[in-house]
């Protein structure tokens, strides 16, 4: 009995410590945490909901008939957008792709930023780069007719980009540019300028043809250069544009929002109000109806809204409105668990049996219950959060992370306090029923 009574004493402090440095995370008042090289920034990352910024919406052009992969270029175009978006120093961006009809979108997030023509200008004129083949014109042409060259699209585009640079021809010392493919890219160019020796290879910038070289031979590694007459600028700002991403289809804006600050400032207000006093009635009826259990649920209850703040700061996970809603609702998921237990151990307690005794059996018997419910609760957040839009995603992530976390309390700090409290003989059976 007293060594089953050290462990836990041992394992309440283990908690305690946690639980203290969760509290310590938590807190408004430590921006950051700094362990050697080690730093972490503490402070809540906000959704465009909640802080306020600028929502895009492009459409993207992708040609079906030409056996373009759908899933593919979004997610090409949603690679390329994050990587420039990024390389500005804006946190957070939510970039996320949908099917609307026969519309192919990426929606664009930056929370933070008010202007619409700064967040253009942080995703900027990405160039379209693609490479296309001559092909033969056998329509019958009059004798007095101008055959015009024709291209069609070969696959090579700017998603088999590895790097560009800028070089300078060394006949005419004008600027040019070099590009080198990646393994697939270099297969497809050399598989291209095999099959079309003595035929052109136009280049295009954004559906522009730059320039159209007769391909001498087999090109096997995988290198091409542009050399369209740029000014040194010119080529350098092109340079930057394609190493942070060639787009690999054309995109098209078609909406755009500003959310102000205001608006998120007034959903945090609300929000937290509603977390407080949701808090406090749960507390409240828990104490009145359980009464010393319901005082024990109460602290678990506290324990785990500072463990959850703790772990959405560590990690870090954007807060939106509709994730603060889904920690609300996982407020009454944390006490679903100890309602199951305090039922079975108050019909035990009435069936005469002891307190400690009734404690252990109302626990077992509660368990598979409350591992079902919250098994079930799990997958329906990560299905929510797999197939839902950005929304639902927010809400189920911190719902799924509530229910986790509410499991952890309920087996570990509700169960572990009550132990204690029957280890201190405090087991009248008034404060049970």
């Amino acid at each position: 009995m007293q060594r089953s009574t050290k462990r836990r004493l041992w394992w309440g402090l283990v908690v305690l410590i946690l639980v203290g440095l969760s509290a310590w995370v938590a807190s408004p008042w430590h921006p950051s945490i700094t362990i050697g090289s080690f730093q972490r920034d503490l402070t809540y990352k906000l959704g465009l909901d909640l802080k306020g910024g600028t929502r895009l919406i492009y459409q993207a052009k992708i040609d079906t008939a030409n056996g373009q992969d759908p899933a593919e270029a979004l997610a090409g175009v949603r690679d390329v957008i994050e990587r420039r978006v990024n390389s500005f120093g804006v946190s957070e961006p939510l970039i996320q792709t949908n099917k609307s009809g026969d519309e192919y979108r990426v929606i664009v997030e930056l929370a933070g930023v008010q202007d619409p023509e700064e967040a253009k200008k942080l995703i900027g004129q990405t160039p379209l780069l693609d490479f296309r083949k001559e092909v033969t014109n056998n329509s019958e042409q009059s004798t007095d007719s101008i055959a015009l060259p024709s291209f069609e699209q070969t696959g090579l585009s700017g998603k088999n980009l590895k790097r560009a640079t800028v070089e300078f021809d060394q006949v005419t010392g004008t600027p040019q540019i070099n590009l080198e493919f990646d393994s697939e890219g270099s297969e497809l160019f050399a598989k291209i300028t095999k099959e079309n020796i003595g035929k052109r290879i136009a280049i295009y910038l954004d559906g522009i043809p730059i320039s159209a070289p007769v391909v001498q031979s087999e090109i096997t590694n995988g290198q091409a250069v542009i050399s369209g007459g740029f000014a040194l600028d010119e080529a350098k700002q092109l340079v930057r544009n394609l190493n942070s991403g060639a787009l690999p289809v054309p995109i098209e804006l078609i909406g755009q929002t500003v959310i102000g600050p205001s608006l998120g400032k007034t959903a945090i207000s609300k929000s937290l109000l509603a977390g407080t006093v949701g808090l406090a009635a749960v507390m409240v009826w828990m104490i009145f109806y359980y009464r010393l259990p319901g005082i024990v649920a109460s602290i678990a209850l506290i324990i785990y809204a500072i463990l959850f703040l703790a772990i959405i700061k560590l990690l870090p996970i954007t807060l939106t409105l509709a994730g603060i809603a889904g920690l609300i609702m996982s407020i009454g998921m944390a006490v679903d668990a100890n309602v199951l237990i305090f039922e079975r151990f108050r019909e035990n307690l009435k069936l005469g049996k002891t307190v400690p005794f009734a404690f252990k059996e109302g626990f077992t018997s509660a368990w598979s219950s409350i591992n079902a419910s919250n098994v079930s609760s799990l997958i329906t957040g990560v299905v929510l959060y797999g197939f839902g839009t950005s929304i639902v995603r927010g809400f189920a992530l911190t719902f799924a992370m509530g229910t986790i976390i509410s499991m952890f309390t309920a087996i570990t700090v509700s169960r572990g306090l009550l132990a204690l409290v029957f280890t201190l003989q405090w087991t009248h059976k008034k404060w049970m029923l």
